[in-house]
């Protein structure tokens, strides 16, 4: 078995409580596929052969993959930790194994880019999570001839665990255990409990997500912000595009204020986001994402606190529980301690006003703004129902996205409904019926 030299972390150990308070973190995905530039399933999606698809090892080069660069822009993004594909569902490994040829060792590169980016994660001061898939297309037998005979599942479920063995043995330590690709099984057909068990006898320190059946210690929802219900530990998991490996025709990217508003979604319901790189067959990151996400780690700079340890400020439409937040028109809203931030992404004009805060305002200000780009002290109005804050500039003083901060006199809570005003008798706060809106 290839042996990796360990190398320490210079954090604390990750656990569930505090993987909760990242916030912001990346996902790299890259392989053979980057090469064909048409997505990460594109082996599946096309019915490529198997060996036309295993020739293309000899142009892997990898000549511009730098796990330093990716590090390097993660941080500047102010993300916090970095997932990497050790291995996606097409089975070629970017790292070094004895189980198999089919790997970036034997590629044109003759590189363990596994080893690289752990190592670039832990110089640069970022967790580290290794992404890998359970099923595999290219070995054999595969998922399909696992389910049609016992044989070629005793065989297939003994790899899968043997691969994941021998990762966690060789990188260590590491601090997620990132599954995906869990067809065509649930978690007794993946043996999750003797799996997780295996990784931890290992690694004891090891987070795991919940996809090989079990819920494990965090919930990874896949191109939405819903936090779980009950609330457990969660990162959203996003595309910069619409694609998740490079696919040469998707130039749909997010603007910068979008991410903002993946960032204050996720973190107003005390969660991650998980936010995807996918760079070029030669290993590039196509410079859209440079843009996007370096404009966005200015704009945390300035703006951080709004985002980075906030508590949950969530609402519901047909109860209200425990929540004390709600939805406002000029964007979302978070909340740490009490200090209520507007994210007014789109801009109210020289005043905001804001209907049912039940709390006192003792200061308004605007974050990350210099004297010169204000148009003066601001003036907070305040009534028991509403709230104003008067002498804003004409037009939003931050490029991406402007953060009003109210000081309270205590932790902000937010009750409007659908009414002019709360009624006093049990109410929902806006749906007596099941509702079809999309809300968070």
């Amino acid at each position: 078995m290839p042996s990796n030299q360990p190398t320490s972390s210079p954090q604390p150990a990750l656990t569930p409580q505090k993987f909760s308070d990242l916030r912001y973190g990346m996902i790299v995905h890259y392989g053979l596929y980057s090469l064909l530039g048409r997505g990460e399933w594109a082996l599946n999606r096309e019915r490529i052969n198997l060996e036309e698809y295993r020739s293309l090892t000899a142009q892997f080069t990898a000549k511009n993959f730098d796990a330093d660069v990716l590090c390097r822009l993660a941080v500047s993004a102010g993300m916090r930790y970095l997932v990497f594909t050790t291995m996606h569902i097409d089975g070629f490994r970017l790292y070094n194994t004895v189980h198999s040829p089919f790997t970036s060792m034997h590629a044109a590169c003759h590189r363990d880019l596994t080893a690289e980016v752990i190592a670039a994660a832990r110089r640069h001061g970022l967790y580290i999570g290794l992404y890998h898939s359970l099923t595999n297309l290219m070995d054999q037998p595969d998922g399909a001839d696992a389910l049609e005979n016992p044989a070629a599942y005793r065989t297939f479920i003994a790899r899968t665990h043997q691969r994941l063995e021998e990762l966690v043995r060789c990188y260590t330590p590491i601090d997620i255990l990132w599954y995906d690709g869990w067809w065509p099984f649930n978690d007794r057909g993946w043996q999750a409990q003797t799996m997780n068990a295996l990784v931890r006898s290992i690694q004891p320190h090891l987070i795991v997500n919940g996809r090989n059946g079990l819920p494990g210690d965090f919930s990874t929802p896949e191109g939405h912000l819903s936090a779980p219900r009950p609330w457990r530990p969660w990162e959203a998991c996003m595309t910069l595009n619409n694609s998740w490996g490079y696919h040469q025709g998707d130039h749909e990217w997010k603007t910068p204020g979008q991410v903002v508003d993946m960032l204050a979604t996720v973190a107003a319901d005390h969660g991650n986001l998980l936010l995807n790189v996918g760079p070029r067959g030669d290993g590039s990151i196509p410079q859209p994402t440079i843009e996007v996400l370096e404009t966005v780690g200015q704009w945390l700079e300035r703006c951080g606190e709004c985002i980075f340890h906030t508590d949950r400020f969530t609402y519901g439409l047909r109860e209200r529980g425990d929540h004390r937040g709600d939805w406002h028109h000029h964007g979302p809203m978070t909340a740490r301690g009490n200090s209520l931030y507007l994210l007014l992404r789109r801009w109210p004009g020289r005043e905001m006003a804001l209907g049912g805060l039940q709390s006192r305002v003792l200061k308004a200000t605007l974050l990350g703004i210099p004297d010169s780009a204000k148009a003066g002290p601001l003036q907070v109005v305040q009534t028991p129902d509403r709230l104003a804050i008067r002498g804003l500039p004409d037009n939003p003083p931050d490029p991406v996205c402007t953060v009003l901060a109210l000081e309270c006199d205590h932790p902000p809570v937010l009750n409007l409904t659908g009414g002019m005003r709360v009624p006093r008798v049990p109410h929902p706060p806006y749906d007596p019926c099941p509702s079809d809106l999309a809300h968070s």
